[in-house]
């Protein structure tokens, strides 16, 4: 007798859901599937205090998150050790409303005495190229480009 095992594909887990909630002012709180939440608001004129993040910026770093996930998991795969890693983002935006990223430049910058740079550059060329989900969102509206850095340390003997 054969035992048949059904998967039921639930489509809820394709699905990200969030809800903002206005806090006052231009000031709202979104939540994340995750549980974690996040403030938003925008520069306002007149007032030097912010209280989160921009939308728009926050975008860039949803950017950058999710390609230096795919590094760092790519990385780990290939058992290469590096001692810092980070990446910057740049935007600019449209002169038009509304005002949207046309073009984005990445800086991938890789921190370590013995960096494998043909690694570091095929975690980049794979998170970049076929994993990260927000870069090939961001290519639907942009102009991408990006840049590897490597900042090789030196040992110094005393």
């Amino acid at each position: 007798m054969y035992k048949i095992r059904v998967l039921i594909f639930n489509l809820r887990n394709m699905v990200d859901k969030v809800t903002t909630h206005w806090q006052g002012d231009l000031i709202f709180e979104s939540d994340n599937p995750s549980g974690k939440s996040v403030i938003m608001d925008t520069n306002i004129e007149g007032q030097s205090e912010r209280f989160g993040l921009s939308p728009k910026a926050m975008m860039l770093s949803s950017l950058a998150g999710c390609s230096a996930l795919d590094v760092i998991s790519i990385l780990n795969k290939m058992n290469e050790e590096i001692d810092d890693f980070k990446i910057e983002v740049s935007g600019e935006l449209t002169d038009e409303h509304p005002r949207y990223y046309h073009s984005v430049e990445l800086e991938y910058h890789f921190y370590g005495a013995h960096l494998n740079k043909k690694k570091c550059q095929r975690a980049v060329d794979l998170s970049v190229e076929k994993y990260c989900g927000v870069m090939e969102m961001f290519r639907q509206f942009a102009k991408i480009r990006t840049n590897v850095i490597y900042h090789i340390a030196t040992i110094h003997n005393t």
